[in-house]
């Protein structure tokens, strides 16, 4: 009998080159205006009409498709069953690293989405609100481990998952605030009878932060991880590290003032110390080991720009 390592496997994705993923291309019925550019792209991100058409519009489709067969299914459902359901959300799950462009994915696929031809209602949620407040961080003693799977209420993400999943018709989501790095106890999202929600957060596709055997990605219709050498999502780190600095460090507001003072070279060293003890562990222990676990990977290059997409055979 010929041993495992004799065996050659092959790869369960479709590689895709950026040439042949904009080949895929179909049309919008809106169009999406230049000046929507500045709304959907985060700090140092760059987005151009020419990446939506190329990668996010084949995408857009690629997701109508799953889409449609999914309320299809449900209404069969519904017919096998003798009973009416209302339909449910169609849920996106959007994995990656921190600062590899995850935000900026998210906001455009909820536009392109909204502008398919029967025009769904797309709702975003990103999974900082489920962040456990820095209070009880301090109290566990994991503020330094922000963003690691233990830092999450995963009890209360799953049960919002659960409540949209269950057709719940109004549902809320804590709110998160980038300036205070902390959840907002008094301001919440209300979520209501979306039909395509997209849940992006690093910790979207991991598996190992339950013992119940239920994991946030069980909810997910389909998922998305958005990829990138790690030598470049460094360097987007610690540019994205200075601008801050140079920009909203600079408000007294903001948790990260302590910062705003940095020389140039303070700047840089001090964000290559946060990424060597808390970015690069928890994108290594819990992140990139996920990658696989999605249905489709968006591979970035040096521009922050998608040169090649992988999908999952069916």
């Amino acid at each position: 009998m010929p041993s495992i390592s004799e065996h050659t496997f092959t790869s369960p994705f479709q590689n895709f080159t950026r040439e042949q993923w904009k080949r895929l291309n179909g049309q919008l019925s809106h169009s999406i205006q230049e000046e929507d550019l500045d709304q959907l792209h985060a700090l140092n991100e760059p987005l151009t009409m020419d990446e939506i058409e190329d990668i996010y519009i084949p995408l857009a489709h690629l997701l109508e498709v799953h889409i449609h067969n999914f309320q299809e299914l449900h209404s069969k459902s519904n017919i096998f069953f003798k009973r009416n359901d209302r339909k449910l959300p169609f849920i996106i799950g959007i994995a990656g690293s921190v600062a590899v462009g995850k935000s900026t994915t998210a906001r455009v696929l909820t536009k392109v989405l909204s502008l398919l031809p029967n025009k769904p209602k797309v709702e975003l949620v990103t999974t900082d609100g489920f962040l456990y407040p820095n209070k009880e961080l301090i109290k566990r003693n994991i503020l330094n481990r922000k963003g690691f799977p233990e830092s999450y209420d995963t009890k209360k993400l799953l049960q919002f998952l659960a409540d949209i999943k269950s057709g719940k018709s109004q549902v809320t989501v804590p709110l998160y605030s980038h300036l205070e790095y902390d959840v907002l106890s008094n301001e919440k999202l209300l979520i209501s009878q979306p039909d395509v929600l997209i849940v992006e957060g690093i910790n979207v596709l991991q598996v190992n932060s339950r013992k119940n055997g239920v994991f946030v990605s069980d909810f997910f219709d389909f998922s998305i991880y958005v990829d990138a050498d790690e030598k470049n999502i460094v360097s987007w780190y610690i540019d994205r590290f200075e601008s801050l600095r140079a920009t909203a460090f600079q408000n007294s507001a903001s948790y990260f003032h302590k910062y705003a003072n940095l020389t140039e070279e303070e700047s840089y060293a001090m964000a290559r110390q946060i990424w060597n003890e808390i970015n690069r562990p928890n994108l290594h222990e819990n992140i990139l080991p996920t990658r696989y676990r999605a249905d489709l990977i968006l591979k970035k290059g040096s521009e922050h720009f998608i040169k090649r997409v992988k999908v999952r055979k069916i």
